[in-house]
C-alpha cells in the first residue's frame, strides 16, 4: 500500500528553489533512509512530505487510511532538554499514550505494557526513572523516539535519529526500526548521513544531490 505520493515537487526559500521536480511514492512497511550532503534538503523534504509545508507546484497525496493521527514526527531538536527539564524518562515517554486516553488520562494494562516494552527496545528501562535533564545527548534522542513509537504510528518520521549515540548504539537502533517496519509494519523514514553502518538494515535510500535531487533504489 503506498501512504505517501509525491508527484513532480517543487519547493525552495525566497526566490530560490531548493527542491525540483521530485517525485517518488512511500510505501507501507519500508525502512527508508533520507540522505545527501549539508543543504542538500533533507528536512525540508521531510516536511513537504507531512504537509508542513507547502510545495510551489506539484502535490502531495496521502493514502485515506492514514490519518495525522498515525504519524509521529521527531525533529533533530526534538532531544534538546536542558537539565533542569523536570520530567521523568517513563513519564516523557507515557505522554506519547494521552491522546488515546480520554479526559481522564487513565492507563490500561495494555499501555503500560507498550511503554515497558518501547524502553527496553530503546535500552531506557534501566534509567526510566531518571529525569531526562540528567541523559545524554544519545539517550535524550532515543527518550523522544520512544514517545513516538507509543503513539503506535503506521508512519515515523525521524530527521537525524542517531544523532549522539555511539557506534553500539547507532546499530542497535538500525536493528530496533528493522524490527518495526517489517515486523509491525510501520513505515520508517529517516535522515541520515551513516549509510554505511544503516545500508543493511535499509529497504530503500532517497539521496538527494544539492539541487539536482534524485530518488535512488537499493
Amino acid at each position: 500500500m503506498i501512504l505517501c505520493s509525491l508527484r513532480d515537487i517543487v519547493f525552495g526559500y525566497e526566490h530560490e528553489p531548493v527542491i525540483r521536480n521530485v517525485s517518488l511514492d512511500i510505501h507501507a512497511g519500508e525502512f527508508i533512509a533520507v540522505s545527501g550532503p549539508n543543504g542538500a534538503a533533507k528536512t525540508t523534504l521531510l516536511k513537504l512530505m507531512l504537509g508542513l509545508l507547502k510545495p510551489w507546484s506539484g502535490t502531495v497525496q496521502f493514502s485515506a487510511e492514514l490519518g495525522q493521527s498515525r504519524v509521529a514526527y521527531v525533529p533533530q531538536q526534538a532531544a534538546s532538554f536542558n537539565a533542569g527539564f523536570p520530567s521523568k524518562v517513563i513519564e516523557l515517554v507515557r505522554s506519547g499514550s494521552f491522546p488515546e486516553l480520554g479526559l481522564f488520562r487513565r492507563f490500561r494494562k495494555e499501555q503500560h505494557e507498550r511503554v515497558e516494552e518501547t524502553l527496553k527496545a530503546a535500552g531506557l528501562w534501566e534509567l526510566r526513572n531518571r529525569k531526562i535533564g540528567e541523559l545524554s545527548g544519545g539517550q535524550k534522542q532515543k527518550a523522544c523516539i520512544a514517545r513516538a513509537i507509543v503513539q503506535q504510528p503506521d508512519l515515523l518520521v525521524l530527521d537525524e535519529p542517531v544523532t549522539g549515540m555511539d557506534a553500539a548504539s547507532r546499530i542497535r537502533f538500525y536493528e530496533w526500526m528493522r524490527g518495526l517496519s517489517s515486523g509491525e509494519g510501520m513505515t520508517v523514514i529517516m535522515v541520515t548521513h551513516g549509510l554505511d553502518e544503516a545500508q543493511n538494515y535499509l529497504d530503500r535510500v532517497i539521496y538527494l544531490e544539492g539541487k539536482e535531487e534524485s530518488d535512488v533504489s537499493i
